[in-house]
């Protein structure tokens, strides 16, 4: 596994962890992704990037996620399913990390995280807010 693809995974545990638990302060994430990646400050940077970035930007990101996720509702997904797709969407959407990467390593993240079912429908989502759906590269 790739120092991102680690890094990401440190990601979506955090993001999961705020959105069970509301109350916890950036800036007791800030310290665990520090503690977890203290021997690869590059990372360490990246992943906060990714983190605070997608919390920022949550309310737009569920917004598109929902928009495209046809019969499903932000609260209705698995939290995993939609913690992996914040990040996903925020990478298509807010970073230069080409599409077909972010969306591969959103999938990969869903076979750690989610059930049997999470790889597609993570898939078919990012690609529709990536833009490669009905045939578009």
């Amino acid at each position: 596994m790739s120092r991102r693809s680690k890094a990401r995974e440190l990601v979506v545990q955090m993001l999961y962890q705020v959105d069970a638990n509301a109350d916890v302060p950036s800036s007791v994430i800030h310290e665990q992704i520090r503690e977890r990646l203290l021997e690869d400050p590059e990372m360490f940077e990246f992943a906060w990037k990714l983190f605070s970035g997608t919390v920022e930007q949550r309310a737009g990101l569920d917004a598109k996620i929902e928009s495209v996720a046809t019969n499903w509702s932000i609260s209705r997904m698995a939290i995993t399913d939609r913690n992996v797709l914040r990040l996903g969407a925020y990478e298509l959407m807010h970073t230069d990390v080409p599409p077909a990467v972010a969306i591969n390593e959103a999938v990969e993240l869903s076979k750690t995280f989610g059930a049997k079912d999470s790889p597609p429908f993570i898939n078919g989502v990012l690609d529709k807010i990536g833009g490669r759906s009905k045939g578009q590269a």
